[in-house]
């Protein structure tokens, strides 16, 4: 494992002062256009799919869609989109939670989660956990269990781990790298 968070911190690129002026942002567009990068990323997330007992994946807006399909192809398992408000047509579930300045709502599909469904939730980065555990609450009132967690990068300064964990109930919650 630890050649493998070699290979991932070597395609994250540091980017000063964006969004803006202080912050350090973690750029992953580099380890996607890697193919090895982005295959042992894969390989790593679909592994805690399965040990997971997972039956499907949940991604999360936006990245978590572009790390979360792939890994559900890889483990062979279905894939579910969690959007912001307004971006899906049909019937659907929606979860608001609050940010630093304001709030924010996702949505899921009320047809896609079912009682009998464990739920691996990917997402890039674990920062301060809004989303995420709006995710797991969005999941819980589809009638499906939680699985666990797996991002690719946590954040530990923010302590989102803290935030979290109380609402997985020991469900794993496991980051590839930790920053």
């Amino acid at each position: 494992m630890t050649e493998i968070r070699e290979l991932l911190l070597r395609r994250i690129r540091d980017v000063a002062d964006y969004p803006e002026p202080g912050v350090m942002f973690k750029d992953i567009t580099p380890l996607l256009a890697d193919p090895a990068a982005f295959t042992a990323l894969t390989d790593a997330l679909a592994e805690i799919a399965e040990r997971t007992g997972a039956t499907k994946v949940v991604g999360l807006e936006a990245r978590g869609f572009i790390l979360g399909a792939p890994v559900a192809v890889r483990a062979g398992l279905g894939f579910i989109p969690v959007r912001k408000a307004g971006k899906l047509p049909g019937a659907t579930l929606a979860q608001a939670y609050d940010l630093e300045y304001g709030s924010a709502e996702i949505e899921v599909h009320a047809e896609d989660l079912t009682a009998g469904d464990r739920v691996l939730i990917v997402d890039d980065v674990l920062a301060t956990g809004g989303t995420a555990e709006a995710s797991v609450q969005l999941i819980r009132r589809a009638g499906a269990e939680v699985a666990g967690l797996a991002v690719l990068m946590e954040l530990g300064f923010l302590s989102g781990r803290a935030r979290l964990e109380p609402d997985l109930n020991g469900a794993p919650l496991e980051a590839l790298l930790t920053v």
